[in-house]
């Protein structure tokens, strides 16, 4: 391949058509399946590691494993007690489930760019990304999870309130369609900001990645070790800005003034 083909070759998803059920895309009913499968593979690793790290646990002598485990949810409790000013048993496991997901996924960008689909290949496979917070539909549907969750809370926690908050902040009752405007466009807002940060950084990180690939292997580590050391603090801070803007916007859901 050239530089062009090398690079449109690893920006191109494993795509299934949902209409007529074969690969290729061919409009918007179309399903990334290597966006689809490593997070529902990562997510399943992420469950059954905690779910063994709950079945195993020691006082006596901890593993690493159960003293990592420990250290992130005593993080994600304490970041939640100071955030969070509600009552709800579903936020910490939720920021949990957040940080942890979202965190593995990234770290699949310090795999080398050409593992997965020289591998797959052998199998006939085409096209394969390996990073689904590198896919727009992934970090979509995540923070159009988080949205509708905060719709929920609002309509749940604060009731005929709301209608009054919408009608008359920021800026009093006589200029209602105007705060009924800012309401609507704060709302909006927040899943386009939690999705596109994530997704941009993620792919951005994974096209350096890809262009560093395309030097010579004898000068590939120089480069390739430093951006690796400097990504690992971006996936592990997008992680966490997920996380915590999450936690946020749920907060905000519950303050009545």
């Amino acid at each position: 391949m050239n530089s062009s083909n090398y690079i449109e070759h690893h920006l191109q998803h494993l795509q299934l058509n949902l209409n007529t059920f074969k690969l290729g895309n061919n409009g918007f009913w179309t399903l990334n399946l290597d966006t689809f499968f490593v997070g529902l593979v990562t997510a399943f690793l992420i469950g059954g590691t905690l779910w063994y790290v709950a079945k195993h646990m020691q006082l006596a002598k901890p593993s690493r494993l159960q003293n990592f485990v420990e250290v992130a949810v005593t993080f994600v409790q304490r970041t939640v007690h100071e955030s969070y000013r509600g009552q709800s048993q579903l936020i910490a496991p939720l920021a949990l489930t957040l940080m942890l997901w979202i965190f593995f996924m990234n770290a699949l960008d310090l795999l080398p760019v050409d593992f997965f689909p020289l591998v797959l290949n052998l199998f006939g496979v085409a096209h394969f990304k390996s990073v689904p917070t590198a896919d727009p539909n992934m970090t979509f549907a995540m923070s159009i999870s988080v949205f509708i969750l905060v719709l929920f809370y609002n309509i749940v926690v604060k009731k005929w309130h709301l209608g009054k908050e919408i009608l008359t902040k920021p800026f009093g009752p006589y200029l209602f369609p105007l705060n009924i405007f800012f309401r609507i466009l704060e709302e909006i807002v927040r899943p386009f900001s939690l999705a596109l940060r994530l997704f941009g950084n993620m792919f951005a990180g994974e096209l350096i990645f890809v262009l560093i690939a395309m030097l010579p292997w004898w000068a590939q580590w120089l480069p390739g070790g430093i951006w690796a050391i400097f990504h690992i603090l971006i996936i592990t801070l997008q992680a966490f800005i997920f996380m915590m803007l999450t936690i946020v916007y749920l907060s905000m859901a519950h303050d009545s003034h």
